[in-house]
């Protein structure tokens, strides 16, 4: 492994004060440096859901343990192993499973199992509060705090989920759908005059003709914004009363909630679709949504799919295709939502289910992974053994040759082309 594109600035030692580019100070190269890189984006995944997790009073002694000492090897002059730092990529992938079972049970316990919603998306007219993020408990209180009132509470982004959960969909108060992936959120949050409520990661530095209605809360905290202390959202609610809300506009709808409980509930069908040829692959296509005109990428290769697949996604990728309507397969609906990022969970699961149902190993389930990439999910499924995934069509920086040769060579990864020569590929 070379020195290739070295660039680390990991400790105040660094060449020149700046940065090494060709060899460390320390003496790590170029994929060492990479391999932490990787490692420690891995690791902001991981502690997200154990924030949340914790939030929702869950522990694991070792998920924690192991996020010390994952940041601790990152740390300058501890570790200079390429191959144990891919391990330590693979500890992730299974401290990344962990947590997500963690925090998927921690969800269901306080909100029910969920299942599948057909939620309203646009405006419906009247004082309105547009949250995003990932917070489902910040979801509830807030509920909880607008009934009585007039205030309709509308997700956005990563929190359409909520509506499959049932001890959230019983709130009058939520109302809907407004805007998709997190990237369109200045010009969602622009156009819309709605109080908005930014509950976690993914809330972008607001224009100034927002910012004075933009509340965060917790650990979120941007320019301009007011904080919300102690789940006290009336501030909040009441500038959503006094904006007095959107016109009210052309709704359409879109379907979430599809729990690992309801799809095991078609199992049976399922069997009997994929053994008459009328089901013969199952796709999951999902991962973080980017601004790069290339993501178009998966929009086109979910509507050039045969339509005797079923498409499952998860994440803010989904918005780039879940307004399609694909149809079913006598009765299957060919596009599932499972969720969140977090309810990647749900997809691996799902997959153990398959493999119990058709009696096969992971690898041979008729069942192709198609990624855009987060770290910590995707160590996640390496951990678990799955090969043949395809991945991009925009890889992270950090990500050299040498490091994708090692993914290609060991997993078979296989970085995307164009979705017509893909789906050939995969279809055979």
């Amino acid at each position: 492994m070379s020195d290739f594109n070295m660039f680390c600035y990991q400790c105040s030692q660094t060449a020149r004060g700046s940065a090494c580019t060709a060899k460390g100070v320390c003496g790590k190269d170029a994929l060492v440096a990479r391999l932490q890189d990787n490692l420690i984006f891995a690791m902001k995944g991981i502690s997200a859901y154990n924030y949340h997790a914790n939030e929702l009073g869950a522990r694991d002694e070792e998920v924690d343990e192991f996020l010390t000492k994952g940041l601790y090897s990152t740390l300058t002059n501890v570790n200079f192993d390429a191959a144990d730092l891919i391990q330590l990529g693979l500890d992730a992938g299974e401290a990344n499973f962990k947590v997500m079972k963690m925090l998927k049970e921690a969800h269901i316990e306080k909100f029910g199992e969920p299942v599948p919603a057909e939620v309203k998306v646009g405006a419906q007219g009247g004082p309105a509060i547009i949250v995003t993020g990932h917070d489902l408990l910040a979801l509830e209180e807030l509920l909880k705090q607008t009934e009585g009132t007039d205030v309709k509470v509308y997700t956005h982004s990563e929190m359409l989920p909520a509506h499959g959960y049932p001890e959230l969909a019983k709130y009058e108060s939520l109302a809907g759908q407004i805007g998709g992936a997190w990237i369109d959120q200045k010009k969602i949050f622009s156009e819309y005059n709605a109080a908005i409520l930014g509950t976690t990661n993914c809330v972008l530095i607001p224009k100034d003709d927002y910012a004075d209605r933009l509340f965060t809360m917790d650990i979120v905290k941007v320019p301009g914004a007011t904080v919300i202390e102690d789940y006290d959202f009336k501030p909040l609610i009441d500038k959503a009363i006094e904006l007095g809300g959107p016109e009210a506009e052309e709704l359409t709808t879109i379907t979430t909630g599809f729990g690992l409980s309801t799809i095991l509930s078609l199992a049976p069908q399922i069997k009997e679709l994929v053994l008459a040829g009328k089901i013969k692959r199952f796709f999951l296509v999902a991962g973080c949504d980017t601004p790069n005109p290339r993501m178009n990428y998966y929009r086109e290769f979910v509507q050039e799919l045969p339509e005797d697949t079923i498409v499952l996604t998860l994440a803010c990728n989904k918005f780039r295709f879940n307004d399609l309507d694909l149809g079913d397969i006598e009765g299957i609906p060919r596009l599932l939502d499972l969720g969140q990022c977090n309810d990647a969970i749900v997809a691996i699961e799902l997959a153990v289910a398959l493999c119990d149902l058709f009696e096969m190993e992971l690898n041979e389930l008729p069942l192709t992974i198609v990624l855009s990439w987060m770290e910590h999910i995707l160590w996640t499924l390496l951990y678990l053994g799955k090969t043949d995934m395809f991945i991009g069509p925009v890889l992270p920086a950090w990500a050299n040759e040498d490091i994708l040769n090692v993914l290609v060579g060991n997993y078979n990864l296989t970085p995307v082309s164009t979705p017509k020569e893909d789906i050939k590929k995969i279809m055979g």
